[in-house]
């Protein structure tokens, strides 16, 4: 199709009111090929011919000969390059050439492991490779078959976590063994599902070593700017080879930035982004565009599906069995009739959450529609890569949200195609989740103190406080578990804690639904809440703070809930400190003490609020990681003196900067907490913290800490090229703030950037 004429015509279109804000034009590119330094094994080479494989890119003959040659690999290259290959055909090779050798296939998720199970299926190797996938569905025959006779085990890192090693002595002869362990999809392991993660490899590796295994690396990755610093800080292996020559060719795209219209003469509201992504949706199905339009939640895919079939019901009934919406929570057929039918042309529009973003294979698509900034440039890449069939032209829109990121990139496009992409951030070292698996590698062998050169620089602090807590015991040079269950049952990996709140269904007598973190549980199961769960919509009518239960009934209200919180910080250990300007800014462990003490009512779709609702909450207290930064005696005095205010100035700062921090890290605004004091006791000076929302700190202060001067100047241009009066969602109000975003001061906040990115200067300030 020709989009160049596409986004003219569009122009066109009742609902267009000047939307389109860029457009990059980006060139096809020819396919770069390289060269094994070895042959394949016959039976592999032979499979490729009947596959019609005939050449392999210049990454994946780079990826398969550094993989043959003994080292653990990380391939870093675009979504729908062939990445798959680079894994299988290494391992698949060894296997054949030895036949005893194993291999771990992980993936984030389920519905990929079954996918790339299709893909081990086309080759075509049994009865001389047996693959087979083990995770919560396999039934208990099967998984007796799959320990003794399976080759290669498709699973994902939770199933590794407790249904796996916990078991290590009936999966000796496979561990003692495995020769190769595949990563898939290694940028999803960040924050707190990454440092669990990190720690289960740690498990892994060590009882490897006790079978007497050494198993090599092989991770896939989507672009980011640190693939070796993450490759190291997930497994734990030293200097793997990262592999970014992308040789794959593509077609031309037409990479679109869209922002919905002002609505009000203030220019303080957008209209609202669920209404942009509908059009947009039914003008590309209408004109047999297949597209993959992502939203961020659930609910607004089935929405925007639910306002595409209104339209079709009335202007194109045709139309309505050739679209549909791709969820978590779906039953697997479900899902892997969607999926085909995409491939087979049935299908033309599908509305889909993050489920779709990863490398499920749909076929080649035309469009594709991002319902907000997904948070980072990879993930932006992963989405819009879903469309784009070898040399055929290939379109992308990326719809704004109105925050403060989003705006940002719709006035600075150049930021985006011309900035690198943002780092992977793990810790492995979170010292709650290291103690945790600290507990269960116990459990599995007893600890050496060996082991805690394994496990990290937190790992003997970690020792002493399971002592303490007499979960462990120290016996023969060794650290034992002490209990009577296997403690991996107690450890959720997507979450730091290990207090859990259930939550039940009243309306059919308190039936189980699930579980979520202590941590989140005040922000996300307070009275009132809006709760999501499989695609089904419920209200919060019961926490119960004591027994850890939260009582749900069904609803199909048309609004959603956001929590206001309250924050005090104090330092515990100031870790660097650096001069940015005129301004000192340090990084460090804080305490935290945060109180849900209310919500906001929001409309779906419009996202207008319709109600303020207060709560009276229990405060909660944890340890994390933060950074911060001062306003000088110098720079305050004359600020206030000129008729600044400071407190309004800081606190939209405070919010301004969270907003923006996803330029820099993987992570989403929720992920950080703030605070701003005018006084803090701490440091004497006006202070604004930025930390971790998670006990323990997950990485991202400490990742954000060394750019966080390109953070400042960023966000003093975003705040300041803000075409509202006064502030607004897009630059300095913030949907978390228990103050209701009062006292805020954008001009303050601006002038108040300046200044302290200013160079030292005795000089007095310039009027406000």
């Amino acid at each position: 199709m020709d989009f160049e004429g596409y986004l003219n015509d569009l122009q066109q279109a009742p609902f267009y009111k000047g939307q389109i804000v860029h457009v990059q034009n980006i060139p096809p590119r020819e396919a770069v090929y390289g060269a094994l330094d070895a042959p394949l094994h016959p039976a592999l080479q032979d499979s490729l011919d009947k596959l019609e494989i005939r050449d392999l890119y210049s990454h994946q003959a780079n990826a398969i000969n550094e993989a043959r040659s003994g080292k653990h690999v990380t391939v870093v290259t675009a979504t729908a390059s062939g990445k798959t290959l680079c894994y299988n055909l290494p391992v698949l090779d060894a296997l054949l050439n030895e036949s005893g050798g194993r291999a771990f296939y992980l993936f984030p998720t389920k519905a990929l492991a079954q996918d790339q199970r299709g893909k081990l299926d086309d080759f075509g190797m049994f009865p001389l490779i047996r693959h087979a996938t083990y995770d919560g569905d396999t039934s208990a025959s099967d998984r007796r078959y799959v320990k003794r006779g399976a080759h290669i085990v498709l699973t994902n890192p939770d199933m590794l976590h407790v249904g796996i090693l916990p078991y290590h002595t009936t999966w000796s002869a496979f561990l003692a063994n495995l020769k190769y362990v595949v990563v898939d999809e290694l940028h999803t392991y960040r924050g707190v599902f990454g440092a669990h993660v990190a720690n289960v490899f740690r498990r892994l590796r060590r009882l490897c070593a006790i079978y007497g295994a050494n198993p090599q690396f092989l991770c896939c990755s989507a672009t980011i700017a640190n693939p070796d610093e993450l490759t190291e800080r997930l497994t734990g292996i030293a200097n793997p080879s990262i592999v970014d020559n992308n040789g794959a060719p593509t077609g031309r795209r037409y990479f679109t930035f869209w922002n919905p219209p002002h609505i009000d003469a203030e220019r303080t509201q957008r209209r609202s982004a669920h209404t942009e992504a509908t059009h947009l949706f039914t003008n590309l199905v209408t004109r047999g565009v297949r597209n993959i339009t992502f939203a961020k939640a659930r609910k607004s895919a089935e929405l925007i599906l639910r306002y595409a079939r209104d339209e079709f019901q009335i202007n194109a009934p045709h139309l309505l069995p050739r679209i549909t919406a791709y969820r978590g929570g779906y039953t697997k057929e479900e899902r892997r009739d969607i999926e085909r039918g995409l491939f087979e042309g049935r299908l033309i529009g599908v509305t889909a959450t993050n489920a779709l973003e990863l490398g499920v294979d749909v076929g080649g698509l035309d469009a594709t529609v991002i319902m907000g900034y997904p948070g980072s440039i990879a993930s932006t890449w992963q989405q819009a890569g879903r469309a784009g069939r070898r040399g055929a032209q290939a379109l992308s829109v990326l719809i704004a949200m109105d925050n403060p990121l989003d705006q940002f990139l719709m006035r600075h496009p150049e930021y985006f195609f011309g900035k690198a992409h943002e780092k992977g951030v793990v810790d492995p070292n979170n010292r709650r989740i290291l103690e945790q698996h600290l507990l269960c590698a116990a459990y599995e062998r007893p600890l050496s103190k060996g082991d805690m050169l394994r496990f990290g620089k937190n790992a003997e602090a970690a020792t002493r406080n399971l002592l303490e807590q007499d979960k462990i015991f120290y016996r023969q040079e060794r650290y034992h578990f002490r209990g009577d269950d296997y403690p991996a049952r107690a450890v959720n990996i997507r979450s730091t804690g290990d207090s859990v709140y259930r939550i039940l269904n009243r309306a059919q007598g308190d039936r189980f639904l699930g579980t979520v973190e202590g941590s989140i549980a005040f922000k996300t199961l307070h009275e009132g809440a809006v709760y999501l769960h499989l695609g089904e919509t419920y209200e919060v009518e019961e926490l119960d703070i004591v027994g850890k239960t939260a009582y749900v009934v069904p609803t199909d209200s048309q609004h959603y809930t956001e929590p206001r919180e309250n924050a005090h910080i104090f330092v515990l250990n100031t870790l660097q400190t650096v001069e940015i300007g005129a301004t000192q800014a340090h990084y460090g462990e804080v305490v935290v003490t945060n109180q849900v003490v209310g919500y906001r009512k929001k409309r779906l779709m419009s996202d207008t609020t319709l109600a303020m609702v207060d709560l009276d909450l229990p405060e909660q207290t944890y340890e994390t990681e933060a950074f911060w930064f001062t306003v000088p005696d110098k720079i305050t005095l004359d600020f206030v003196f000129k008729g600044g205010d400071l407190g309004g100035s800081i606190h939209a700062i405070e919010h301004a900067l969270i907003g923006m921090t996803p330029l820099l890290a993987t992570c989403d605004r929720w992920d950080l907490g703030g605070v701003s004091h005018p006084n803090h006791p701490d440091t004497t000076f006006p202070t604004i913290f930025v930390h971790d929302a998670y006990s323990g700190g997950v990485g991202i202060a400490e990742a954000i800490y060394p750019a966080l001067k390109e953070l400042l100047v960023a966000t003093q241009k975003m705040i300041e090229e803000c075409p509202c009066a006064e502030g607004c969602p897009s630059c300095v109000q913030s949907p978390k703030c228990g103050n209701n975003n009062q006292p805020l001061d954008k001009y303050g906040a601006s002038e108040l950037l300046k200044l302290l990115l200013s160079p030292v200067s005795n000089d007095v300030v310039s009027a406000l």
